[in-house]
């Protein structure tokens, strides 16, 4: 596919519609869905030497591109709200016991102590992903690194700090 305004304009008058469907099935939001498609076709026109015709029809690029953003919007809608119910939490329970804001001290200690001790590549695709909440496309995209790289970074650098916690006895009393 060309990087011309029509084959954009023909790829989005015949796909547009199966693209959002599949992104509002998904999320479950309009307006999410419409964002999912504008970056599909943005994508798409950005980097058309990306689309392989002989991997695949044009439609089934669009929709596994589709299909992997939604997913990142989802994740990355889930942690905007665990972070504002955990923010939520922490400013209603003030009268928290001070043994567990000890033990919640001790254990935030041990897990970045456990960080630390990743290697910076794993280390810093999850602080991205984790506490920034950022998804994996987002990530790979500030790192300058392959979506498929950073999942694997990611996958492995959580089995190690798993490890590491398990051993150190986080989250058991």
């Amino acid at each position: 596919m060309s990087r011309d305004h029509e084959s954009l304009a023909q790829a989005y008058r015949l796909h547009s519609t199966s693209v959002h469907g599949l992104a509002r099935r998904l999320t479950h939001d309009s307006t999410l869905a419409d964002d999912v498609v504008q970056e599909v076709f943005l994508r798409l026109w950005r980097s058309p030497e990306r689309y392989d015709p002989f991997r695949g029809t044009l439609r089934s690029y669009l929709l596994s591109h589709a299909h992997g953003r939604s997913v990142d919007l989802i994740r990355s809608e889930a942690a905007r709200r665990s972070r504002q119910e955990r923010h939520a939490r922490r400013s209603i329970n003030v009268s928290a016991p001070p043994d567990d804001e000890v033990w919640a001290s001790v254990e935030a200690e041990r897990l970045r102590a456990a960080l630390l001790r990743l290697e910076d590549k794993e280390r810093r695709a999850i602080e991205l992903a984790y506490f920034d909440g950022l998804t994996y496309r987002q990530v790979a995209e500030f790192l300058g690194e392959p979506e498929g790289t950073v999942k694997s970074r990611i996958r492995s650098g959580m089995k190690r700090l798993k490890t590491a916690l398990v051993r150190e006895g986080i989250g058991s009393r």
